[in-house]
């Protein structure tokens, strides 16, 4: 099946070229007037949407020629195309002649997404289209319009790209090569998996498992499964990645593909051959094992420790039904301390039942007592029979039996395994609820279960349950897996239908994890290679030499007559030699700096106090990939959120208001609520239990009863409700908002307005229209069991807000509310039916039986389901159009705007791009300099921060909702009256329908532009008649054996009409504490963020909205492959994305298309190519599996990016582990991702100073310890090469043997140890406040090929000036010295020291502290302690070297030796300061100039405030106050002069430019400039004030992106042409 698709899609394919080359051809009929561009960039009306801010995409139905296509829900592109239409016609054609033709597009401004270029297999067509979509280009060819006007000749060479690749995989895999790649498969599967590791494929069963319910049965013999005739699996799991059977050979198989210790392994069995070695005979392979086997103690050591906390999960206990007490080895006391702290709560049994904890296998409650046995979660089997209480983790994939719910209801949690917060309620079969609600019931049936084969599907089950001959089908709603949590329900039995790594949420798990490689081990691999054959060269030339010496003096020698030696015996004794070129204890001793690595971890800053969970690293093999993340894919649910819900906002009769009685609550400023109290208790007489529960609670409600009985002149002149909360998405005008004790104050002092009225009906919707229960808490107070979340925050608000649901039956619930007059009353209402909420129908409603008498149905629901069920519905729906065109008009120029910047901060292209900055100081004082810098940098940060949004707020008010307008007009006359209530409320509006759903759909909009959740809550008074005739069909309904569901919802839509608007909520799924200023962070740092989940769609990108993942202007696009042809639709999507005229686009798919995308070549080709140009992805009801799948195939499309998966969750737990880097939330899920994960944190923030800080400075370690190593044996072991040249090539050492075994163990470990460990080349404050830094690992810029070659090339250099010097000065010397071997080699080997010391631990590192002088002292007093003692005790023994007394009495006495000594050495630091003076000035880098920035006063309290300060939201305040913008000519002083006045630095170098993809503080321009630069904003530099302002600059050095093809691989010329165009070209034509 998927191969016919793949062939139909390539068809498909092959037919849209054809129409495209007949357009070309000039074969098309003349153009027809339908399919204009007037016509098609047209505004069309949409229904609403509340899918929130920006404009979404999506699929509509047929357009005019019958055809679906995507559009957006939102019109804004079609309004902002018009915008830009009439700008370009009004241009004039003479004005377009200048930029960029029609017909090339703009391929320089689609330069400015990120990953803006794919590599897939081969080498990406560029699309660069102009702005027309492909729908357009289909019109063109089925009506015949003519080609010039509606085609581009680069859609058509993309779409043939995509059939290419489309064809080579086809051919790939049925060529030769797929042929071999199959034949090695199958070997590989038969003799290794099946054969050597015995893991045999087990076959489908026939008719799935049978299992019976038969208790004890499974405890007395397992059960068998048919498919291995084996017992099933144990419900043991394991996330360790080692067993005690296979780390040996794992191991060793890891460890030996590093090159380096292979190629010592080969060294060293040479080095064991009998005369061939001049260096002994075990000095490589006695070290190497010794190395090795350290390395292999360390992994061993990590994975003991998930190990460890496997080991908890598996000896938590469950009670298991045991009728014949076959279970004896009761778990201890401290196994049941150890399930206390791996679920980290409360224990539901040990503690809450103390008889429990007594008995030990005893249990009372369900059944008969001795018959429930505790039995661990590893011992339990499949058949058995467990019970479960309220808020235990269920241990194993159960079909639930019996719940003690009402109706038998069970409310499980499903938060760990797709990400939703709602309970699911779930139902036993009624034909086992009937029989097994007691033991004796599940003795007596006679019962068979057969449940599906275990699989990696969580939204489907299939089964089937057999009972007393009778038999019913067995779905999702009767089985609860392992990793859901029972919750609102007291007990619940369940039979185990799947254990251990069956389950469901281990099947998604990955199976057999590769250990974790570093990305940097690969470089070192490749310099390892290279090194290798610079060995075997240098080894050749010193033969080649030896031949020549024996031709010149060895044959003309009579006492070497017999003394030759074959050529290949000195081959390999010079490979011996020479293999220390490659150290060997390069992995060692970088496990070492590793390890201080980790320690230096343990920040403080990353410690989180409230759950008292400090960051803790499982691994330090990875601890480099930090510092290199590109990829950033985080779970929603626990991870960015904080799974609590918060009633936020309401609209009711026209009017917003606030709720945040809860932020009150948290800052301790309750109301006064004695009044309150004292009303409940004169309405209390009687003292009852009830009555005091009730006072109880009274006192945590925050109605403000009390303050609206005072007189007007109780209130202060200012409004009492100005809001402090914020929304992390819309910017901070500083606007008042009404808040809800308002609200109430304004029902009470005026109960007969009709405002007051519908304000009241409006908390009774909130107060009856729910499914939740009451119930009594520890401290007498009131709470609530809630299926959702929302419905939970819905009626607590209520509670805020006066309307306390004191009590609920199967049929009424109570309501106890306090009037206006200061007394409370109590009544009850009549729940005469429920209609339950569903995804499909996405809304729930309830109809009661008000206390007069009257029947009233109440609604709530999503405003795309309500508005078309109200009353007057048609002017609903045109009131919600007309608000849909005014926002998206409003958002149309906002992105103008932005891309309007984008393309001014673009640089042109001349001549100064290329000068050098040189920084010139004028006369004025330090203090002066120091002060005009720190306000550069300071505005410099702030308009980052702001997200570059400089221009005044007042621009926007173009299309300002007159909602806000209305408010703020309202919220100034409100000091003016005497009565502040008067002008609280507008009274009119509340009998003009028209503009109370104008407001309340224009507060919806701005809700969800927010990112909170809105409900839509409607109300019908029903006639008695009406709703009895409506009843006898929904009872019929609800008893049908058929179709119940549908006829359910068919008897709803009869009910659910004519409705009357009652107002909107909103409800904040609460972000962790700074998650949307991690993700601006991220963002600058050219960190691309993915949210994969398994929620649903609606919710996901609200949250993306709250967390910044999208924009207020984002351009949304909805992949889904039920609205219509998905290929078509994401050709559509890419042509649009290409065109680069929005400032921020972000991708939607669902798991079910994303499961058809990866079946299909075509479509996985293009969705991986729109992926990489898009700004970010969501992914919504993604299953474990799909995430893993995702991290992988993005890994395999840009295999330089490193990725790095977050999450909470066991669904996170493939994720995590598909990833290069895997970090763990230890949240309210538990455990179970923090145990398998590299690292885990608390919060989400911490991931800043993670990545930011730690990453950077272990990367920048890691790179200097591997270069200092590289660079220090090169200079080393050359003086031995240079030397061989007067010694005839025998191989002789110019050093000593004693003093060469211990050169890297002590006199140089220490400088590249220290280093490694503790260089800080920034500090954490600029780099927090500066996350555009980031991009120096994203770039290799600490260790990569090229460096590696500088600091070779310095090595040669500085190993020739060492060893020639000597030679030339000091060992033909005409001074009357001792110029012996040893002194000749001492004193090189002295050079050599001092110099990688003075190098490694003084000049190259820049936080020189006392441990890196101290290191640096010790290493050299190390060295000549050595030549005392050598001097001292070394035996009088023949030979070259003189050793005894050399030093002591001998050449250290000589002054002409410490002479030389001075001399050579300064020769050689002259050298390095004279090569790092030329790169700083001509090639400085963002670190050095910043370093430079660090070092001027007032600069690092700056960075200190922006590196710790919250950022503002899109464009806030400080951004405006800070700058006057782009246009401004600069940035204001303290004294309020222009910069081009008081700047005292300036540079002679480019203006500014920057992005948050690619902002480096360098002064190197790269020649594709301007395709990495954009949203930048110089430090002082503006058009006003030319060049001389800057005080330092971020340039768009090019960055390498993912899914980049090399230059020589391109196909399309026209990527080429974009690669070569000016920056002054692309501001053209973004302004067009």
């Amino acid at each position: 099946m998927a191969g016919r698709s793949q062939q139909d899609s390539a068809e498909a394919l092959r037919d849209q070229l054809e129409h495209i080359e007949l357009q070309q051809q000039g074969l098309a009929s003349p153009p027809d007037a339908r399919t204009t561009r007037e016509n098609i960039d047209a505004p069309e009306l949409s229904g609403p949407h509340r899918t929130p801010s920006s404009r979404t995409h999506t699929a509509d139905g047929p357009n005019d020629s019958g055809r679906p296509r995507a559009r957006r829900n939102r019109p804004a592109l079609e309004v902002k195309t018009d915008l830009y239409t009439i700008e370009s016609h009004a241009a004039g054609p003479s004005s377009r002649q200048d930029g960029p033709s029609q017909q090339a597009g703009l391929p320089a401004a689609w330069g400015r997404h990120r990953g803006s270029n794919a590599r897939i297999e081969e080498s990406r067509v560029s699309l660069t289209l102009p702005r027309q979509t492909f729908d357009e280009v289909r019109d063109a060819a089925n009506t015949g319009v003519d080609p010039t006007e509606k085609s581009d000749p680069t859609l058509s060479q993309y779409l043939k790209w995509v059939a290419r690749q489309t064809e080579r995989r086809r051919r790939l895999a049925s060529g030769p090569w797929g042929r071999v790649r199959s034949s090695a498969e199958r070997v590989y599967k038969r003799y290794v998996v099946e054969g050597l590791l015995r893991q045999k494929p087990i076959p489908p069963s026939k008719d799935g498992r049978h299992i019976p319910l038969k208790p004890g049965l499974a405890r007395r013999k397992p059960l068998t499964d048919e498919r291995t005739g084996r017992s099933y699996v144990t419900n043991f799991i394991r996330s360790s990645r080692y067993t005690l059977w296979d780390f040996l050979p794992k191991q060793l198989f890891f460890q030996f593909s590093k090159l380096a210790n292979f190629y010592f392994l080969v060294i060293g069995i040479l080095q064991m051959i009998p005369g061939l070695s001049t260096t002994g005979t075990y000095t490589t392979i006695g070290p190497l094992i010794a190395f090795v086997a350290l390395s292999m103690a360390k992994e061993g050591y990590d994975d003991y420790r998930r190990y460890k906390l496997d080991k908890l999960e598996n000896r938590s206990s469950a009670w298991v039904l045991d009728p014949e007490g076959t279970v004896k080895d009761e778990p201890t006391i401290g196994r049941v301390r150890a399930q206390r702290f791996f679920k980290k709560e409360k224990p539901a049994v040990a503690e809450a039942n103390p008889q429990a904890a007594e008995l030990g296998a005893v249990r009372p409650g369900f059944g008969e007592p001795a018959r429930w046995a505790r039995v661990e979660w590893q011992n339990i089997r499949v058949g058995d029979i467990i019970q479960l209480q309220r808020d235990e983790n269920v241990p194993a994939d159960i079909v639930l039996l019996h719940a003690t719910g009402p109706n038998g209801v069970a409310y499980i949690e499903t938060m760990a395994l797709d990400g939703e917060t709602n309970l699911k309620s779930k139902q036993a079969c009624p034909l086992l609820a009937k029989h097994c609600s007691t033991v004796e019931g599940m003795a007596a049936c006679d019962a068979e279960i057969v449940s599906e084969d275990p699989n990696v599907d969580l939204y489907t089950f299939e089964g089937r349950v057999t009972a007393n001959g009778e038999t019913m089908p067995l779905t999702l709603n009767e089985v609860v897996y392992r990793g859901s949590t029972l919750r609102n329900t007291a007990q619940a039995i369940g039979l185990v239908i799947n254990s251990g790594e069956e389950c469901k949420i281990r099947m998604n798990a990955n199976k057999n994890v590769c250990a974790k490689a570093p990305e940097m081990q690969y470089a070192v691999n490749r310099i390892v290679i290279l090194l290798v054959f610079f060995v075997i060269a240098l080894s050749v030339g010193c033969t080649l030499g030896y031949v020549d010496w024996r031709a010149d003096y060895e044959s003309r020698a009579w006492y070497l007559n017999r003394g030759t030696v074959s050529l290949g015996h000195i081959f390999i004794a010079f490979v011996i030699a020479y293999n220390t070129l490659i150290p060997l204890s390069l992995y060692v001793s970088l496990e070492i700096v590793k390890l201080g690595q980790l320690y230096l971890l343990s920040d403080i800053e990353m410690y989180d106090p409230v759950t008292d969970t400090p960051m803790v690293a499982n691994t330090t093999t990875i601890l480099e990939n930090l510092g290199q993340v590109s990829y950033v894919f985080s779970d929603k649910t626990g991870t960015l959120t904080e799974n609590i819900m918060k009633f936020r906002k309401l609209s009711v009769a026209g009017t917003a208001w606030l709720h945040d009685m809860d932020l009150q609550r948290e800052a301790g400023k309750k109301p006064a609520r004695r009044e309150v109290v004292e009303q409940l208790e004169r309405g209390c007489r009687n003292p009852s239990p009830k009555n005091s529960k009730r006072l109880a609670d009274a006192e945590m409600m925050e109605e403000p009863l009390v303050e609206g009985r005072r007189s007007a002149s109780a209130y202060p002149a200012k409004a009492s409700s100005v809001s402090r909360w914020r929304s992390s998405v819309s910017p901070a005008h500083g606007q008042v908002e009404l808040k809800t004790e308002d609200l109430i104050r304004y029902i009470n002092n005026k109960p007969n307005s009709q405002f007051s009225r519908k304000a009241r009906h409006f908390i009774l919707c909130l107060a009856l229209c729910h499914t939740c229960l009451p119930e009594t808490k520890e401290d007498g107070g009131i709470g609530f069991q809630a299926a959702s979340p929302d419905e939970l925050a819905l009626v607590e608000a209520a509670k805020d807000l006066g309307c306390l649901l004191i009590d609920r039956a199967a049929q009424s619930m109570t309501l106890q509310t306090c009037t206006a007059n200061g007394s409370t009353t109590t009544e009850t209402y009549e729940i005469l039916d429920v209609i339950e909420f569903s995804s499909k129908r996405k809304r729930m409603s309830i109809i009661i039986r008000m206390p007069d008498g009257k029947l009233c149905i109440f609604t709530k629901g999503a405003d795309s389901v309500i508005l078309p069920r109200l009353r007057q519905k048609q002017l609903a729906l045109q009131t919600a159009s007309a608000v849909e065109r005014r926002a998206s008009m409003r958002r149309s120029v906002e992105q103008e705007k932005a891309l309007r910047r984008q393309s001014l901060q673009s640089p042109t292209r001349d001549s100064m791009h290329h000068m050098r900055p040189s920084f010139t100081l004028d006369r004025r004082s330090s203090w002066h300099r120091s002060a005009t810098i720190t306000d550069e940098v300071e505005t410099w940060l702030s308009l980052r921060e702001a997200g570059g949004l400089d221009e005044e707020a007042a621009d926007d008010d173009a299309y300002q909702s007159p909602c806000r307008s209305f408010g703020a007009a309202r919220s100034l006359e409100l000091a003016r009256l005497a009565d502040p209530l008067d002008g609280l409320v507008d009274e009119s509006l509340t009998l003009n329908e028209a503009a109370i759903f104008e407001r309340c759909f224009e507060h919806v909009d701005d809700f969800a532009t927010e990112g909170l959740r809105t409900l839509i809550f409607a109300y019908r008074y029903l006639d008695e008649k009406v709703y009895q005739n409506w009843k006898a069909v929904y009872r019929e309904a609800t008893t049908s054996l058929v179709k119940r569901q549908e006829r359910i919802e068919e008897a709803a839509e009869l009910i659910e009409q004519d409705f009357e608007l009652a107002g909107a909520t909103a409800i904040e799924d609460k972000l962790q504490e700074g998650v949307p200023e991690t993700i601006d962070k991220l963002r600058r740092a050219n960190i691309k963020v993915w949210m994969l989940t398994g929620d649903k769609r609606e919710t996901a990108i609200n949250i993306a909205h709250s967390a910044r993942i999208c924009k207020p202007f984002s351009e949304v696009y909805i992949l889904d492959v039920t609205l219509g042809d998905l290929q078509e639709r994401l050709v559509s999507t890419l042509t649009d994305v290409a065109r680069a005229m929005v400032p921020h686009s972000v991708a939607v798919i669902d798991g079910h298309t994303l499961s058809v995308v990866e079946e299909n070549d075509t479509l996985r080709i293009l969705f991986f190519d729109l992926v990489a140009r898009v700004d970010s992805v969501i992914c919504c009801r993604a299953s474990p599996s799909q995430k893993a799948n995702l991290v992988r195939c993005i890994r395999r499309q840009a295999p330089k990016a490193v990725t790095l998966a977050i999450g909470d969750g066991a669904n996170d737990i493939a994720m995590i582990q598909a990833s290069h880097v895997g970090i763990g939330i230890s949240g309210r899920e538990g455990l179970q991702a923090a145990r398998i994960s590299d690292y885990s944190i608390a919060q989400f923030r911490f991931l800043q100073r993670l990545l930011f800080v730690h990453g950077r400075w272990n990367y920048v370690r890691s790179g200097k310890y591997i270069l200092g190593t590289f660079w220090k044996e090169v200079v080393f072991y050359l003086i031995q090469a240079h030397y061989q040249r007067f010694n005839g090539y025998t191989g002789t050492s110019i050093f000593e043997s004693a003093s060469l075994t211990v050169f890297n163990s002590i006199f140089t470990s220490l400088p590249v140890i220290i280093p490694g460990i503790f260089e800080r080349d920034l500090s954490a404050e600029t780099l927090l406040a500066v996350p555009e830094l980031y991009t120096f690992g994203q770039r290799n810029k600490g260790f990569n090929f090229v460096q590696y070659l500088g600091w070779m090339a310095m090595a040669v250099t500085e190993s020739a000036i060492v060893y020639y010097g000597i030679h030339y000065i000091y060992g033909i010397s005409h001074f009357p010295v001792d110029t012996d071997i040893f002194a000749m080699g001492q004193l090189a080997f002295s050079c050599a020291v001092v110099l990688i010391n003075l190098k490694l631990m003084f000049l190259e590192v820049r936080d020189r502290t006392v441990v890196m002088i101290g290191g640096m002292c010790l290493s050299l007093f190390g060295w000549f302690l050595w030549n005392i003692v050598l001097s001292a005790v070394y035996s009088r023994t023949p030979g070259p070297y003189v050793v005894r007394d050399g030093f002591l009495r001998g050449f250290g006495t000589k002054a002409m030796w410490w002479l030389v000594h001075f001399v050579v050495l300064s020769a050689t630091v002259v050298f390095e300061l004279g090569v790092t003076a030329v790169r700083k000035s001509l090639w400085p880098t963002d670190t050095d100039l910043m370093q430079e920035m660090e070092s001027v006063r007032g600069v690092m309290e700056v960075l200190r405030g922006h590196a710790f300060a919250p950022a503002a939201a899109d464009g806030g305040e400080a951004a405006v106050d800070g700058a006057q913008g782009s246009s401004g000519g600069g940035v204001r002083g303290g004294d309020g002069a222009s910069l081009k006045t008081a700047t005292t630095v300036s540079v002679q170098a480019v203006p500014f430019s920057s992005s948050p993809a690619t902002a480096s503080w360098e002064g190197v321009h790269h020649p594709r400039h301007y395709h990495a630069s954009h949203n930048g904003h110089s430090l002082g530099h503006g058009p006003g004030n030319g060049a001389s302002g800057v005080a330092g600059r971020l340039t768009g050095e090019y960055v390498r992106r993912p899914f980049t093809p090399p230059a020589e691989e391109r196909e399309n010329p026209l990527e080429r042409v974009a690669s070569g165009r000016s920056g002054t070209e692309l501001e053209s034509s973004v302004r067009r």
